[in-house]
């Protein structure tokens, strides 16, 4: 009896082992990328069987599922993008990254736009813009490719300098206030030719972040806005070719797997040379002469399934050649000759835990050298002056999703700087002296947190701190001056490391939005930051020659504080997006030149500048159709940005100390795209913009000194350039009906200023010789002329690809 109840117990334990054996449950994780750029994709719909069960990935693609041990089949679906199905057998815990190919119809596009119209309206993040790879295709090309920057300038508040700029003015700000990076690395000059084109590698970019208001707390060091573009993460499964050959620029991209499922390789180049082109535009170009080339190649290793490691590497260089429109004293030169590059090196590591919560550590190198070239007449020697930006940094960032209403993350920084203002080389010239300014060095330490928090189902809020340390360190030459005479009263000397001065900041972010029903929010936002680097220069577009400085004793950080309110509504069904924001910056400590000022070889720069208080304000108002085969934008910017100098002397008051507009002060800018999708192989797309002329400053009168007669400048930029406008076209037609082929291309053909606007870029005086253009100037002894960068159309054609 006793042993038969062992067996019949042992026969229950059995039983109850091979229950448990048998309903053993493991986690199955899905990651959902998007196959063209690499980013996580919201709200794809998962659903396996046979357990008919399933759901949706969250914002970072993401989704996870506890199962019996089985064979499941698991099909992966948004809509336009073709759908995934996947055979599983589940016996341990496993990850799936998988990624949705594009659909190879118009709708594609028009879905990822129409996910922003939901972000835009319950996000509390205020005047920010994130646009893809496939919304940036949407807008009109630039020469024939998609241009980060030319796209910038067609949204509400975003600018340039005109034809000829060295990047994008954000709400009246200069354009060195704009913090660009290029995956997490900052560049100092932006654009290529003359500012037609950005620097960024077309096909590399995954996404492009814009912010304008209430900045989150990890971005730190200017005043006005960040643009964050990211590089795409080459995750792949097979070798992928694509590029374009066109007349101004041709580029190649090629993507491929090193490793299976472990390492990746992204590789992207572009080349222009426009010489032949320059003299057909305009008969002022024939001696012009401009050639660039950059590269992005990125590097991506999974050694775990919580581990990802990147290496992104960036090259640009520049070379042009213009009339003299610099000079150096005692140089006999016709010519300027410019050549500049960039040098950028990231790394970065993340890692992922089990409770929705991240590591990031990055290290990153930037350089930027930029060279001004003087070939003297009559003889083979060049003069040279070379400077340059080292900018080294690392940080940390902790990111935790504790619920569905609330996250956060927190961080710490470190960079440095170290910059040489300028170093002149005479070579063989013997009328010319070397000049070697003192190299400066700087450091930056900072601690920042921001959380997003949904306390009740109408209200989101976000707030961030950022806590900074800047210190600058000898070894430095620091001088004091006589406030009544400006006159240098006294010289110290700091050894290496030696604390010259430091600065101790707080800037503190919030963004409020309050969702006003189902298709209508209103939002407020403030924040204050502060900028550190700044770059110093006397036309609206900074040459290679504007000196780069960082705060000291004498120069102290530029701060601003930014208010924003705005109300944003979806009408007909969501199909059109209505905004409209306000905004109003004061600021402090704007570096601007002084009267006569000439900063070029300048030992004390303190001596050639001033700082300015600042107002900025304006209302934005934008109209968006993100659908249909008729789609665009139009956007409506009235805004007003002002200088104002304090100085005790009279030499170093600018405008007699009262307000002047700023040289990025536009009253009224206009922008206006229209995108035509007759069919799936024609695209007709038209941009057209105005905008109130630029501020410049005229002589109020003039003197005669030995028989020259010497312009007067007593205000300055009291008058303004004639009002701006231009309209450009871009038609892209695709070809072939097989959706399945492994070759895809386009031929895109874009003209840009379709009627041959001749803008005035700038208007300058000159001596007047004899009795030329009398019925002009009549009595006058200076001439005034204007100069026009681009009056004639400019036409281009390039053909695209794809082989995948």
């Amino acid at each position: 009896m006793k042993q038969e109840r062992i067996w019949i117990v042992a026969l229950i334990l059995l039983t109850c082992v091979v229950n448990v054996m048998s309903a053993q449950e493991h986690t199955l994780s899905f990651q959902i990328l998007d196959d063209l750029t690499n980013e996580p994709i919201e709200n794809a719909q998962i659903s396996l069987r046979p357990c008919s069960c399933g759901g949706v990935t969250d914002i970072k693609g993401e989704f996870k599922i506890t199962l019996p041990q089985d064979t499941y089949v698991a099909m992966v679906s948004f809509i336009g993008f073709k759908t995934l199905e996947r055979e599983i057998f589940l016996d341990q815990d496993q990850t799936l990254r998988l990624s949705l190919g594009e659909e190879q119809q118009q709708l594609s596009e028009v879905v990822l736009t129409a996910k922003r119209v939901s972000d835009r309206l319950e996000t509390s993040q205020m005047g920010a813009v994130k646009l893809t790879t496939l919304e940036l295709k949407k807008m009109p090309a630039v020469l024939g490719e998609v241009d980060v920057l030319r796209s910038m300038t067609l949204l509400p508040g975003v600018n340039n300098a005109g034809e000829v700029s060295n990047g994008i003015s954000v709400r009246g700000g200069s354009l060195d206030q704009n913090l660009l990076l290029y995956d997490y690395a900052p560049v100092f000059n932006p654009t290529h030719l003359f500012g037609l084109f950005s620097v960024f590698t077309p096909e590399a970019i995954a996404s492009t972040d814009l912010y304008r208001a209430n900045i989150p707390a990890r971005y730190g060091g200017r005043t006005t806005s960040v643009l964050d573009v990211k590089v795409r993460n080459p995750y792949v499964d097979k070798f992928k070719l694509s590029g374009g050959i066109g007349l101004v620029s041709s580029r190649l991209s090629l993507e491929t797997p090193i490793i299976k499922d472990k390492l990746f390789l992204y590789a992207g180049t572009r080349a222009g040379f426009t010489d032949f082109l320059l003299p057909i535009v305009s008969k002022r170009l024939e001696k012009t002469k401009a050639r660039f080339y950059d590269h992005t190649i990125k590097l991506l290793f999974l050694p775990t399934d919580k581990d990802q490691i990147s290496f992104t590497n960036f090259y640009s260089k520049d070379f042009y050649q213009l009339d003299l429109i610099a000079q150096v004293e005692n140089v006999n030169a016709e010519s300027n000759q410019y050549d500049f590059k960039t040098f950028n090196n990231t790394l970065q590591w993340t890692h992922s835990f089990k409770d929705d919560s991240s590591l990031r550590t990055v290290f990153l190198l930037s350089n930027y050298t930029p060279k001004t070239l003087f070939p003297e007449r009559d003889n083979n020697n060049v003069i040279e002056y070379e400077s340059q930006i080292n900018f080294a940094s690392i940080f940390s960032e902790y990111e935790k999703r504790i619920n569905e209403r609330l996250n956060y993350y927190a961080g710490i920084q470190g960079n440095r700087y170290k910059i040489k203002p300028g170093q002149l080389d005479p070579g063989t010239a013997q009328s010319v002296l070397p000049v070697s300014l003192d190299e400066e060095t700087s450091y930056e330490f900072s601690a920042y947190t921001n959380f997003n928090w949904n306390p009740i189902e109408p209200l989101t809020v976000s707030g961030g701190l950022r806590v900074t340390n800047f210190s600058f360190v000898g070894p430095y030459t620091s001088a004091t001056f006589d406030e009544s005479t400006g006159e240098i009263t006294g010289i110290t000397e700091f050894d290496k490391g030696e604390k010259v001065e430091s600065y101790n900041v707080l800037e503190p972010r919030l963004g409020l939005n309050l969702k006003l029903g189902k298709n209508t929010s209103v939002k407020a936002s403030y924040a204050r930051l502060n900028q550190y680097l700044q770059n110093i220069y006397n036309s609206t577009t900074p040459l290679p020659t504007s000196r780069w400085k960082t705060s000291d004793t004498n120069i102290a950080p530029q701060k601003s504080d930014s208010y924003s309110i705005g109300i944003y509504q979806d009408i007909l069904n969501n199909r059109v997006e209505l905004g409209l924001e306000t905004y109003y910056r004061k600021s402090e400590n704007n570096l601007t030149y002084k009267p006569g000022a000439d900063f070029f070889l300048e030992e004390f720069l303190e001596q050639d500048v001033v700082q300015a208080k600042g107002e900025a304000y304006g209302m934005e108002f934008s109209l968006r159709k993100p659908k249909g085969k008729i789609n665009g934008w139009l956007n409506y910017t009235w805004s007003r940005s002002f200088l104002k100098t304090e100085s005790e002397r009279l030499a170093d008051r600018v405008n007699n100390n009262e307000w002047y507009p700023s040289d990025f002060d536009r009253p009224h800018v206009f922008n206006s795209t229209v995108n035509f999708e007759g069919d799936q192989y024609n695209t007709l797309s038209f941009n057209f913009t105005a905008q109130t002329g630029r501020p410049y400053t005229t002589a109020n009168g003039y003197f005669d000194i030995e028989g020259i007669d010497v312009p007067i400048f007593l205000e300055r930029n009291n008058v303004r350039l004639k009002t701006y406008h231009r309209l450009d076209l871009s038609w892209r037609v695709k070809y072939g009906k097989k959706l399945d082929r492994r070759w895809i291309g386009d031929w895109t053909f874009t003209i840009y200023n379709v009627y041959a606007r001749k803008n005035q870029y700038n208007l300058y005086y000159t001596q007047r010789n004899g009795d030329a253009n009398t019925n002009i100037f009549r009595g006058s002894p200076l001439g005034s002329y204007e100069l026009t960068i681009m009056n004639s159309p400019l036409f281009s054609l390039t053909y695209n690809f794809v082989f995948d």
